[in-house]
């Protein structure tokens, strides 16, 4: 019954002397104290014992698995650990010495993350057609990321629900809140404005237009929040593109048409553009874009997000005569577009800091 303990105890013993370096003594731990070593089918045959023997074998086991283990930490305290060697430039030797003739460790290089790499690419794109980068702030007040929207008191995309609210007014003086009047804005903008996590960077478009005269070509991208459920498609922030053009004349043969070039450029030339009619309360008439692009070489249409003429309501909210300018608008969502570009499944693994996801990009 007690053979294959002292059959351990024998393969130890003549192991040991053979144990000179912290690289040799990582092969004697996985030989024997490793998740499939000896040690470990050792108490596999527990189960083979008979029930009267069981427990004087399992005695005599746990002493030869605490003699194995000291003989590792004293020759661990001789020779260093070999993660310790990994872990100096050129290795290490015994009691962790540095051997300065030994080549150093060559440092791994980093690289931008894959939403950077895409935002750094829809500049390019955008910049190429004459479209000027504008940014604005996260934190927003009801104004801009409602009413200058034409978004009414009663729609649902202000539900509390459905934003991150930082501040609720509780009168005229309520402490913590900014009395708001935009350049252009009605006197009523200049009521007391709870705060939120902006949940569209539309907002950005608000303030362009608030300090700038037609015409007007900007993209604003940066995050944007939504208390959404995570799961393989929606996460509680993520990051968006806008575009805004405002000039004479402008009509949906032009935003067609930009988003076609843009199609081309990110997606190839191949990709098809169409869309679909949709609503949204800052454009008139609205609509859904769908891209098709060749994924695993199957042609798929796929929904990257809205767009529309500018709705008069917003143009009267900044001070722009709607008589006169027109402009078209759209929102994509960044994330989205790298992973119908290269095949993501899972939004969930661009925030998850792996760098074995990350270092495909």
């Amino acid at each position: 019954m007690f053979e294959p303990i002292e059959q351990l105890k024998k393969q130890v013993e003549e192991a040991l002397p053979a144990v000179q370096s912290p690289e040799q003594l990582e092969q004697f731990r996985v030989r024997f104290l490793g998740g499939s070593g000896e040690l470990k089918k050792l108490m596999a045959r527990l189960k083979e014992i008979p029930s009267a023997q069981k427990r004087e074998f399992g005695k005599h086991a746990n002493e030869a698995k605490a003699w194995v283990e000291g003989q590792f930490e004293g020759l661990k305290a001789k020779l260093g650990s070999p993660a310790a060697a990994g872990g100096q430039a050129g290795g290490a030797g015994p009691a962790g010495a540095i051997d300065v003739t030994e080549p150093g460790a060559a440092p791994r290089l980093g690289r931008a993350h894959i939403i950077t790499q895409t935002i750094d690419e829809l500049i390019e794109v955008f910049g190429r057609m004459g479209f000027d980068v504008a940014t604005g702030p996260e934190v927003e007040d009801e104004w801009h990321n409602f009413v200058a929207l034409n978004i009414p008191p009663e729609h649902p995309a202000r539900d509390p629900l459905d934003n991150f609210y930082i501040d609720m007014p509780a009168g005229p003086a309520a402490p913590g809140i900014v009395a708001v009047q935009s350049a252009g804005a009605p006197a009523a903008a200049a009521a007391p404005q709870m705060h939120l996590l902006r949940s569209q960077t539309s907002t950005i478009q608000v303030r362009v237009m608030e300090k700038t005269r037609p015409p007007v070509r900007v993209v604003a991208m940066g995050r944007v929040y939504r208390p959404d459920e995570h799961d393989a498609t929606h996460y509680s922030m993520f990051h968006q593109v806008e575009g805004l053009y405002v000039s004479r004349k402008v009509s949906m043969a032009d935003l067609k048409t930009t988003l076609l070039q843009f199609a081309h450029a990110y997606f190839g030339p191949e990709a098809e553009v169409r869309l679909r009619p949709s609503f949204f309360p800052f454009t008139e008439p609205s609509a859904e874009l769908d891209v098709k692009i060749n994924l695993k070489g199957q042609w798929r249409w796929m929904e990257l997000g809205g767009c529309g003429m500018v709705d008069p309501n917003v143009f009267e909210a900044v001070g722009y005569d709607s008589e006169k300018w027109t402009g078209f608008a759209f929102g994509l969502g960044i994330e989205r577009l790298a992973m119908r570009k290269y095949d993501i499944q899972d939004i969930r693994w661009m925030f998850e800091n792996d760098v074995r996801f990350l270092k495909q990009f």
